[in-house]
C-alpha cells in the first residue's frame, strides 16, 4: 500500500535534509580555494588540490587500501551476519536472545573499549602467526568485520522475520537438501536485505576511523587516518578535497543500492 506524504511533510523532510547536510555542503567550496591553507575562495575557484589527490601517490594509495578493506570487510561481515542470523532463525535456540545480544555487543560497546580490546587482541595474535595481527591488511579487515558485523546482523535478521517459515518447511517436506533450502529457497527471498547489509558494511568500514588509530601504524594507512594525519601535522586543504571525494563516493554506494533495490523491486512485483 502506497503512503501519501503531504506537501506540509515533505517540506519538513526537506528542510531536515538540508540543515544535516549544511556540514558536509560546507566543505565543498573550501576544496575548491588556490590558497595553500584552509579557506573560502575569493573570486577565484582552483582545482589545484583535487591534483594534488593524483599527483601524490600517498593520496592514491591510502584510497586503494580502503577500498580493499571495506570491501573485504563488508563480505565477510555480511557472510558472517547472513549465516548466524540464518542458523539462529532456522534451529530457534532456547538462548538466542543471549546469541543475538552477544552478536551486537560491539555495537553497544563504547568505541574507545573495542579498540583498546581489538588492539590487545592483535597485538597477542600477531606474535603467534604473521598474516593477522597489529598494522597489516588481514588484522584491520579482522577488527572492522568485528565493529560492523551487529549492523547486517539487524539488516538480516529483519528481512529473514519476514519471511513466511511454511515456504521452508514445504521445501523440506518435498526433500529438499539444507544448501537447497538456503540458496534456492531463503536466499532469494532476502537478497534485498542481504544487499543491503552488504552496502551498509562496506560504508562503514570505508569511513571507520576510531578502531582504525589504535590498531595500524605504518604499514596501513587508510584514507580516514592518511586525513586524521593531515590534520594532526598541519592544515592542508588537499584534506578537505579528499574530504569531497569520500561525500561523493558514500553518495554513491547510496544512490547505487536505491537504485538496485527499486530495480529488484520492480522485477519482482513483475513476477
Amino acid at each position: 500500500m502506497k503512503v501519501r506524504l503531504s506537501p506540509i511533510s515533505v517540506v519538513c523532510a526537506a528542510f531536515v535534509g538540508v540543515f544535516l547536510m549544511l556540514p558536509l555542503i560546507a566543505v565543498v567550496p573550501v576544496s575548491f580555494t588556490p590558497k595553500r591553507f584552509l579557506s573560502l575562495p575569493d573570486d577565484v575557484w582552483s582545482l589545484r588540490h583535487y591534483a594534488a589527490l593524483i599527483d601524490k601517490p600517498q593520496w592514491l594509495e591510502a584510497t586503494l587500501t580502503s577500498v580493499q578493506i571495506a570491501a573485504l570487510s563488508g563480505v565477510l561481515a555480511t557472510s558472517l551476519a547472513f549465516a548466524f542470523s540464518l542458523g539462529i532463525w532456522m534451529m530457534r535456540p532456547r538462548f538466542a536472545g543471549v546469541l543475538i545480544g552477544l552478536a551486537l555487543l560491539p555495537m553497544m560497546a563504547p568505541p574507545v573499549v573495542s579498540a583498546l580490546t581489538l588492539y590487545f587482541f592483535l597485538i597477542s595474535v600477531g606474535k603467534m602467526n604473521a598474516l593477522i595481527g597489529y598494522d597489516n591488511m588481514a588484522g584491520v579487515v579482522l577488527a572492522h568485520t568485528v565493529m560492523i558485523v551487529p549492523f547486517a546482523v539487524i539488516l538480516i535478521s529483519v528481512s529473514l522475520a519476514q519471511v513466511d517459515r511454511r515456504i521452508d518447511l514445504a521445501a523440506r517436506a518435498m526433500g529438499a537438501g539444507l544448501l537447497t533450502r538456503i540458496f534456492v529457497v531463503l536466499l532469494p527471498n532476502i537478497r534485498f536485505g542481504v544487499l543491503t547489509a552488504f552496502f551498509l558494511a562496506f560504508v562503514l568500514s570505508w569511513e571507520e576511523i576510531g578502531v582504525t588509530i589504535f590498531i595500524t601504524s605504518v604499514q596501513v594507512i587508510t584514507l580516514p587516518r592518511l586525513m586524521w594525519m593531515g590534520l594532526r601535522d598541519n592544515i592542508d586543504p588537499a584534506i578537505a578535497a579528499a574530504s569531497v571525494v569520500l561525500i561523493v563516493i558514500v553518495a554513491i554506494v547510496i544512490v547505487s543500492r536505491a537504485v538496485l533495490t527499486a530495480v529488484l523491486s520492480k522485477k519482482r512485483a513483475q513476477e
